[in-house]
């Protein structure tokens, strides 16, 4: 599907329109959305909008890395927005130009609907312009960067805190669940901080100098946002590393406790292995108190054992 809107000579402004009327140049600018486009659709982006054609097989080959192109009458954008519920990467393009700006996503984009609803109900066109629409867009899609993070701090705090008494084996599967999160966000995030970097500091795109103010703002959050996302990749790591020292505590003091046992029973499976054998001719075997005392010298030196490793400390 491809929508139109236009803004004339009066500031007003005009939806759905022919895109061969809005090339006759009666208009001040215009912004044309591609959404989800069949394949005659995108011939458009050929003829007659005759975009460059590598701009173009970017489009088609969906995620692309983010980045800017620069072409004759136009500078090409690949950006990437978050799902919220799979936490998936959707690619919106865009070709911007200094009286028009072209967006193409093969997906649905809550951003471009929001700002496209934002323009429509707008009073005050005359600070409309391509270039304030591509950054409105890029801010939404910044902001909602923004809860996906706070949500993975959450959790990472209640997978430090385990309120539920939850085993070992699940925290472990939530925290590299939550790394592999985190993996994804930096992947969108890095690449597109250092787009709107190339942004602030083309020298290129002079339509956009007036803007700059507004385009460091989202360097900026871009900024904290990379800054976020590597101190919870620190903390999943200080936490997994908690947690497998702790395990490995556990295991060591489960030894120690087995060795011990171990070690007290090594005497008396000596005793009574040595009164095991069947000689003929051995001390106490004619005694009637000769089970009895071996008995009662096998429980003293037990507890003489026990009492010995207390006394040292193994046992805490």
């Amino acid at each position: 599907m491809i929508k139109t809107i236009a803004v004339n000579k009066n500031y007003e402004l005009v939806n759905d329109i022919a895109i061969d009327d809005l090339l006759k140049g009666e208009y001040k600018w215009y912004w044309v959305d591609f959404h989800l486009p069949t394949d005659e659709e995108i011939e458009y982006l050929r003829d007659p909008f005759h975009f460059h054609p590598l701009a173009i097989e970017d489009c088609i080959n969906h995620l692309q890395r983010p980045k800017l192109d620069y072409y004759e009458d136009h500078t090409f954008f690949i950006t990437q927005s978050l799902n919220h519920q799979t936490l998936k990467r959707d690619e919106i393009d865009f070709f911007l130009g200094e009286n028009f700006i072209v967006s193409f996503h093969l997906s649905p984009s809550t951003e471009i609907e929001a700002v496209w609803k934002r323009f429509t109900e707008s009073t005050n066109i005359e600070k409309w312009e391509p270039t304030h629409v591509l950054y409105l867009v890029l801010d939404k899609m910044v902001d909602s960067y923004f809860p996906q993070v706070f949500k993975i701090e959450e959790r990472l705090t209640e997978i430090d805190e385990n309120p539920r008494g939850r085993s070992m084996e699940a925290l472990l599967e939530d925290l590299f669940d939550t790394r592999h999160h985190l993996l994804s966000l930096r992947h969108t995030i890095s690449p597109m901080r250092d787009l709107i970097y190339r942004v602030l500091n083309s020298q290129r795109l002079t339509f956009i100098h007036g803007k700059r103010e507004y385009y460091s703002d989202i360097h900026d959050h871009l900024l904290k946002l990379t800054e976020m996302i590597e101190a919870n990749r620190e903390l999943t790591t200080d936490i997994r590393d908690s947690y497998i020292s702790l395990n490995s505590h556990q295991t060591n003091h489960v030894m120690k406790v087995l060795t011990v046992i171990t070690t007290i029973f090594m005497p008396l499976t000596f005793i009574a292995g040595l009164y095991g054998m069947n000689f003929r001719y051995m001390p106490g075997l004619s005694s009637k108190f000769g089970f009895i005392s071996t008995l009662i010298l096998m429980i003293l030196v037990a507890m003489g054992m026990s009492l010995w490793f207390k006394k040292k400390g193994w046992f805490k």
